[in-house]
C-alpha cells in the first residue's frame, strides 16, 4: 500500500493515470453512441419498410427506379473508363470498363442495386422489390418462379437466342392453337367468338370489338387440392390455371367487355419444347393476337403463384380467395406505366376487397424473366392468382373480383376519353 501511495504522489504517474482514465471514458462514450446510433438506423429500417408505399420510398426501390445509364455516367465521374462509350467496336472501353469493375468488385454498373447490395448487410440484393404494399400482407414474402420438376427457373433474358423448336404446324408465327381443356362453366373455352355473352341486356358493350386480351406464359400451372392424392408436381395439361383465365374471359365478356383467351398448350405444341422458353412462346401468341385484333387495349398473363396457402389466401366475408400478387419486369424500359396500370386495379381492389392484393412487385432478369412481355403495351400486366394449396373455386371467386373491377376501370377509361375529345372538339369551336 506504501507503494502504491507513492507511486500516486509522483506527478508524471498521476497524469498518466489521469490520460488513461480520460482515454477510457472517451472509448466508452463514443461505444455507446455507435450503440445508440446502429439501434437507432435499424429502428429506422423497420419503420421505414412499414410505412412505405410506393418505389421512391424505399432505397431498393429508389435503386430500381434509377436507369443503368445514369449510374454508370455517375460512376463515370470517378472512373475514365466509364465515361467512353464507342458503338463502332464489338468491345467498347466502356464495356472493358464494365467488366472489370464486376470482375473485382461484384458491382455491376448496369444494376444500381448491386451498390446497396453490396453495402447493406441481409440484402438479398436481386430479390424481387415490393413496390406497393397490399393489405393482404405478406410485405417480406415475394412471389416465387417456380418450374416443373426438373426445370429450371425461367431466366431466359427476352432477347437471348431463339427457344429450340419451332410449331410444329412448319413456321407459323404463332404457335398453333391446342385442344381446349373445358372451360369454366363446363361450355368449352372462352375464345372470344362472340359479341359480347351479355351484351343485349348489358347497359355498355364494346359492339363486337374486342379489347381484352388473356393469355398464360406457364399454361400447365395447376394446385395440388385439384391433383390426385400424392402428386409431388403441380402440374397438369387439363386441370390448370387456363380454367381460371376462361373464368375471367367469361365474366367480361358478361359486362360488355370483348376478351379474348388464349389456352395455347405449348408443352404439347411446341417441338423440342423448353419451360425456360415459356415467355418466347407466349410472346409469339400475344403478337398473332394484336394483329387479330386491333382494337386490343389490355393484355393480362394469368399465372399462378408457387407459395403454400398461408401466403396466398384470404379469407372475405366468411369466404376463401385466391389472393393476388402483381408482377412487374424491371427490364422493360418503360415499366412505370405499366405499374401504373397495375397500381390502378390494386387499389380498386384495396377498396372493395381489403386483403385480396398482396400487392405489386417488381423482378428484374437476375429473379425471372424481368420483362415479362409487358413491354408491348402500357396496360398489360403479369397476375399471380393463388398459389399451390388454393382451390380452382377459390381462384374463380378471385377471377370474378378482378372482372368486376377491370370493366369499371375500362368503362372509367372510355368516359374519360370521350370527355377528352368532347374538350377538344369544344375547343376546335370556339
Amino acid at each position: 500500500m506504501k507503494r502504491i501511495a507513492r507511486m500516486l504522489r509522483n506527478p508524471l504517474l498521476r497524469i498518466r493515470l489521469r490520460h488513461m482514465l480520460v482515454t477510457g471514458r472517451a472509448y466508452f462514450a463514443l461505444s455507446f453512441f455507435s450503440m445508440v446510433v446502429f439501434v437507432m438506423l435499424g429502428l429506422g429500417g423497420i419503420v421505414q419498410n412499414s410505412l412505405a408505399v410506393s418505389p421512391v420510398q424505399s432505397m431498393k426501390g429508389f435503386a430500381a427506379s434509377v436507369s443503368g445509364s445514369f449510374f454508370a455516367s455517375l460512376l463515370g465521374l470517378e472512373l475514365p473508363l466509364m465515361q467512353s462509350r464507342q458503338t463502332e467496336n464489338a468491345i467498347s472501353t466502356a464495356q472493358m470498363g464494365s467488366f472489370l469493375i464486376r470482375f473485382l468488385t461484384d458491382l455491376n454498373p448496369d444494376d444500381p442495386k448491386s451498390l446497396l447490395a453490396a453495402e447493406m448487410p441481409g440484402d438479398p440484393g436481386d430479390d424481387a422489390v415490393l413496390l406497393r404494399p397490399g393489405s393482404g400482407g405478406g410485405a417480406g414474402s415475394a412471389p416465387e418462379d417456380r418450374g416443373p420438376l426438373g426445370q429450371g427457373e425461367d431466366a431466359a433474358s427476352p432477347d437471348s437466342g431463339p427457344p429450340s423448336g419451332e410449331p410444329k404446324d412448319g413456321g407459323s408465327s404463332a404457335p398453333p392453337k391446342a385442344s381446349e381443356p373445358p372451360s369454366a362453366d363446363g361450355s368449352g373455352s372462352q375464345t372470344g367468338t362472340g359479341n359480347g355473352a351479355s351484351g343485349a341486356d348489358h347497359p355498355k358493350t364494346t359492339q363486337g370489338q374486342k379489347v381484352v386480351f388473356i393469355y398464360h406464359s406457364h399454361n400447365r400451372e395447376s394446385w395440388f387440392p385439384e391433383l390426385p392424392a400424392g402428386t409431388k408436381d403441380p402440374n397438369s395439361s387439363k386441370i390448370n390455371v387456363t380454367l381460371v383465365g376462361s373464368r375471367l374471359a367469361k365474366k367480361l365478356e358478361e359486362k360488355g367487355i370483348g376478351t379474348v383467351h388464349s389456352s395455347q398448350d405449348y408443352a404439347s405444341t411446341i417441338s423440342n419444347y423448353n419451360w425456360n422458353y415459356s415467355y418466347k412462346y407466349s410472346l409469339q401468341t400475344l403478337r398473332q393476337a394484336m394483329a387479330d385484333n386491333a382494337g386490343l387495349k389490355y393484355f393480362f398473363d394469368i399465372h399462378r403463384d408457387s407459395q403454400h396457402r398461408n401466403e396466398t389466401t384470404a379469407t372475405i366475408g366468411g369466404k376463401d380467395y385466391a389472393q393476388v400478387y402483381f408482377i412487374i419486369g424491371h427490364r422493360n424500359p418503360h415499366w412505370k406505366e405499366n405499374e401504373a396500370f397495375a397500381n390502378a386495379i390494386h387499389e380498386a381492389l384495396e377498396k372493395s376487397y381489403p386483403g385480396l392484393s398482396r400487392g405489386i412487385w417488381g423482378k428484374t432478369a437476375a429473379n425471372g424473366n424481368g420483362e415479362y412481355n409487358q413491354s408491348v403495351a402500357p396496360d398489360s400486366v403479369l397476375i399471380e392468382i393463388g398459389g399451390v394449396d388454393n382451390t380452382l373455386e377459390e381462384c374463380y371467386r378471385t377471377a370474378d373480383v378482378l372482372a368486376d373491377v377491370i370493366a369499371d376501370l375500362y368503362w372509367k377509361s372510355q368516359g374519360a376519353e370521350k370527355a377528352g375529345q368532347s374538350g377538344q372538339t369544344d375547343k376546335t369551336a370556339s
